[in-house]
């Protein structure tokens, strides 16, 4: 076994040991095929929950959002996206003539899944941002691709602002019945149709 694979064995560990990391599946058992993970963003810790979250015959292929500058800025926290998360990188500063979503657009070509915030940025108030049109160009150009929605409760809490050491707070990650862009449907209607998906998991009292 290699260093990476032990490093993701012990990751996966310390997020259940710190998180509980329970995944609860309505409407979408975890199946091997090429999906799109999409959820709520609350917390740097969010696609570890859901990496740590999925079986392991899974995380291989099932690959999260990284952003370039932050995550390639030491060589550990390189290695650890490359190696162990097999991370896509994006840029957050590009060109005009850049496409943001072509290292996506790349993954998926290779049949790798992907976990993503179609919101783009972490929120604090509870209820999602409304979807940036990232996730309506990928369901339009991979048809075949599952949409999973996914609400994410309490990771936020796991490390409260100003602390260094995580709080253990049992989190979880609730997986909904797949969706897909139905024919003609425009971009908003689909993108609130997204976001609704994933509210309507939120367990009550959350």
């Amino acid at each position: 076994m290699s260093r990476a694979e032990l490093m993701g064995l012990l990751l996966a560990f310390i997020a259940r040991l710190i998180t509980g990391a329970q995944g609860h599946w309505k409407g979408s058992p975890p199946k091997a095929e090429q999906r799109i993970y999409f959820a709520n963003h609350q917390s740097h810790l969010d696609w570890v929950l859901i990496w740590a979250a999925l079986p392991r015959e899974l995380r291989a292929t099932t690959r999260p959002i990284a952003a370039r500058d932050y995550w390639t800025s030491s060589p550990f926290k390189h290695w650890l996206t490359r190696e162990v998360f097999n991370a896509v990188y994006v840029n957050r500063q590009r060109t005009d003539d850049q496409d943001p979503l072509e290292p996506l657009l790349e993954a998926l070509r290779h049949g790798d899944s992907l976990v993503i915030f179609p919101e783009g940025t972490r929120s604090n108030k509870g209820e999602p941002q409304a979807f940036k049109s990232g996730l309506y160009h990928l369901a339009e150009q991979f048809p075949q691709v599952a949409l999973i929605p996914v609400w994410i409760a309490n990771v936020q809490r796991v490390m409260p602002k100003g602390e260094v050491v995580p709080v253990p707070i049992l989190c979880t990650a609730t997986f909904g019945a797949p969706m897909s862009l139905e024919p003609g449907e425009d971009k908003r209607r689909f993108l609130e149709r997204a976001r609704d998906a994933v509210v309507a998991l939120r367990p009550a009292g959350a």
